[in-house]
């Protein structure tokens, strides 16, 4: 780690965020000490984040980047409880013609659950979460989703590619259970998710989720329509000018749903790869403590002041 110093920022009574390598850091975590883990991993070589050794996305291939990612996935599963979770963010990738010979998708998505599968990781869930096609089209120019191909030939025509929120769970019994009340789950509600019509009357739970709108939506749908893209924190004065100028924060949403379903006020929630600091703004604000590690030294003095700026929520 020569090239990268280990810096420390106490956010709160046992929340901390670490400038540093994600496995180097994560080893001085203890044991079984992670209530649940969330995060959005580099897609491998799809983008450049910085041009440290460190970096697992400064990486030549799908390959080269498992062989690093492995060492972290190893480390997660001593670090976090028996019985809880780890929750990635990631979707398949897509192929060029200049890179790979053909024009397609690699399973990225199966790759990274059949490492954590390797190291004894229990395939728990996912969700797909959807994303305009259109919009995708518009940013990345992908042959498959361009007007001209469906005239030219369809063959060559394909779906948008979804991201996915994927949990695995360590196996062995879960000592500090994670439970909800029938206040903030009425039977009435469960009841009807049941129902083949979808039909509550507007009401609010104690989290003030309009259950009405949003409940069947994202407590248990395997899918997430309405998770807003541009629901992030800043992230502008994070860029640096030597970098590529890529950066694509976790959206709140999907942190702030998962935690709230997965864990309990005072857990520790963790992230590798803090980015700008999602996952530590939502856990704050959800009074949650935090442990967060990131490499890149701006984006780092950047989810210190993102974190700083959370708050205690009035619904817990």
């Amino acid at each position: 780690m020569a090239d990268v110093k280990v810096l420390n920022q106490i956010i709160n009574d046992d929340s901390s965020l670490y400038h540093g390598d994600c496995v180097e850091i994560a080893k001085g975590i203890p044991d079984n000490s992670i209530h649940y883990s969330i995060f959005s991993p580099p897609f491998a070589s799809l983008y450049t984040y910085s041009d440290s050794e460190h970096d697992m996305g400064n990486c030549r291939n799908d390959g080269t980047f498992m062989k690093h990612f492995e060492f972290l996935v190893k480390e997660l599963y001593r670090i976090t409880m028996p019985g809880r979770l780890v929750s990635f963010h990631c979707m398949n990738l897509p192929t060029s013609k200049s890179h790979f010979g053909y024009i397609g998708i690699r399973d990225f998505r199966g790759d990274l659950i059949r490492l954590f599968e390797k190291y004894n990781w229990i395939y728990h869930s996912e969700v797909v979460i959807w994303k305009n096609p259109v919009i995708a089209m518009q940013r990345t120019k992908a042959l498959g989703l361009l007007h001209k191909q469906l005239k030219k030939d369809t063959c060559l025509s394909r779906q948008g590619i979804p991201d996915y929120l994927i949990t695995m769970r360590k196996p062995g019994e879960n000592s500090e259970r994670v439970t909800k009340t029938n206040e903030s789950f009425p039977v009435r509600i469960w009841q009807q998710w049941a129902s083949p019509i979808f039909e509550i009357q507007d009401s609010k739970d104690d989290f003030g989720i309009e259950y009405a709108e949003n409940a069947l939506k994202w407590w248990f749908h395997d899918y997430w329509m309405d998770i807003n893209p541009s629901d992030t924190l800043q992230f502008r004065s994070a860029r640096e000018h030597h970098d590529e100028k890529h950066i694509c924060p976790l959206q709140l949403g999907v942190i702030k749903r998962a935690i709230i379903l997965w864990t309990n006020k005072h857990d520790i929630v963790f992230s590798p790869f803090m980015g700008i600091g999602s996952e530590g703004y939502v856990a704050i604000e959800l009074e949650r403590r935090f442990i967060g590690i990131e490499l890149k030294k701006s984006y780092y003095e950047q989810s210190v002041k993102n974190i700083k700026k959370a708050f205690k929520p009035t619904f817990l």
